[in-house]
């Protein structure tokens, strides 16, 4: 509540203050008020029983006149009531009026009522005007503080336009005005960080265009090549059969590439819906070896699995093959002739593993930090012919899942990629089986 601002609360002070000194005055001032007017009354006594003195009044008498005026006089013997009767009242009224007093006389033809009169309103008046200029000057204080933290904000939030930081504006103290500023922070952090996550992705984009055309350059220049020499030479048919074997391969290999960019740019764009559910283990691990048979057979590598018959694994089956065949693809890529290439899972209480490891030329230990980053490849990769995509896609399937990946390896001992995905409960527990593909 604005109340609990400090500001208000000083406010609040300053004019209790105010009010108490107020109230302290008024009763100073009615304290002189009542000195003032018993000081005046004594005078007009003391000069109506000197006028009667020296008109030959006794002295008991005139006391006795004034005291009954005064409400003071007391009871003697041989008197039935105190005070004075209704019809010496009433001759006293008339005595007054015939010297030309009255109730309605004017008092400024009274020279001592007139005098204490205007002393009281020059007293009220100063005593006013005192007190509605403390009660500005609490006022205007109050505003020229709400006012200086205005400008503060108004700069610190200027200054981080222009300098692209966040205002920081106070937000210790309760009360409205900081709720305001705190929301203001936060406002600015939401900003700062969009404005982040633009610049990221402007950055990924451009650099991406970039790697993009890069990757396609090489096939689209190997194309040109190829299509100058058949047409050069149309007459010799294995000329042209070879390269247009090679031409297929080079578009293959554009169309592999950007059919992983499109997977990518989905995955980043959160479109992907992965379809959660219970999969056998085996099966996933033997679709994702399936298309690299023919391969593996003609460079002379050995593709084996192994793990639990019955396992089971909670995941969305077409991209985690996917991932699994990435995977597999990658330890292709960088394994030699007589090398193997092993699949193997295991179920726990949490989650399922699978283990895609080779025993080829491994990852340097420069290298291992950044293997899951988009177009990277060690400077010394067996296979030219990688784009640098593979685990990155890899990992972004992985992760979509909220499953984990990892990589060990060390330069020529082989490497291992863990995929962690969640499992079902209560799942069968068989012996290790192998086998050879």
């Amino acid at each position: 509540m604005f109340w609990k601002e400090r500001d208000t609360k000083i406010f609040l002070t300053e004019l209790l203050c105010v009010a108490m000194l107020g109230m302290t005055a008024a009763l100073l001032l009615t304290r002189l008020q009542e000195s003032r007017m018993q000081s005046l009354l004594f005078e007009h006594d003391a000069a109506i029983v000197s006028s009667l003195l020296e008109q030959g009044v006794s002295r008991q008498t005139a006391s006795g006149a004034v005291a009954c005026a005064l409400g003071t006089w007391k009871q003697t013997e041989g008197q039935d009531r105190p005070g004075l009767t209704e019809e010496a009242l009433e001759e006293g009224e008339n005595l007054i009026r015939r010297i030309g007093i009255a109730r309605d006389t004017d008092i400024r033809l009274i020279p001592v009522l007139h005098e204490f009169c205007a002393v009281g309103r020059v007293v009220v008046s100063l005593s006013g005007a005192l007190f509605l200029l403390s009660l500005f000057f609490c006022v205007f204080r109050y505003l020229q503080r709400r006012d200086r933290i205005y400008r503060e904000a108004v700069a610190a939030i200027e200054k981080s336009v222009e300098d692209d930081f966040l205002p920081g504006l106070p937000e210790l103290y309760d009360g409205t005005l900081y709720q305001l500023f705190s929301r203001v922070n936060f406002m600015a952090a939401l900003l700062k960080t969009k404005q982040e996550t633009e610049n990221k992705v402007k950055n990924f984009l451009k650099t991406t265009v970039s790697d993009i055309s890069h990757q396609l350059k090489t096939p689209l220049a190997a194309l040109s090549m190829y299509q100058e020499i058949m047409l050069s030479e149309p007459d010799r048919k294995d000329v042209v059969v070879r390269f247009a074997g090679k031409s297929e391969t080079a578009v293959r290999r554009m169309e592999g590439l950007i059919q992983t960019l499109l997977k990518i740019t989905r995955l980043d764009a959160g479109s992907v819906a992965f379809s959660g559910k219970i999969c056998d283990a085996k099966e996933l691990a033997v679709q994702a070896l399936e298309e690299f048979t023919d391969r593996a057979e003609k460079e002379k590598k050995e593709l084996l699995l192994s793990g639990e018959s019955e396992a089971k694994v909670y995941c969305d089956p077409e991209w985690s093959r996917e991932a699994l065949a990435n995977l597999v693809k990658n330890a292709l890529d960088h394994t030699g002739e007589g090398d193997r290439i092993r699949i193997s899972w295991e179920q726990m209480p949490l989650m399922t593993r699978f283990v895609v490891e080779d025993n080829g030329e491994g990852i340097a230990e420069e290298d291992i930090h950044h293997i899951f980053k988009r177009f990277y490849k060690s400077g010394d990769a067996r296979s030219g012919q990688g784009t640098g995509l593979g685990l990155s896609l890899a990992k972004a399937i992985v992760d979509g899942q909220g499953g984990t990946i990892s990589a060990q390896s060390e330069k020529g001992g082989g490497a291992v990629f863990t995929l962690s995905f969640p499992a079902e409960r209560g799942g069968v527990q068989n012996g290790d089986k192998l086998t050879k593909l």
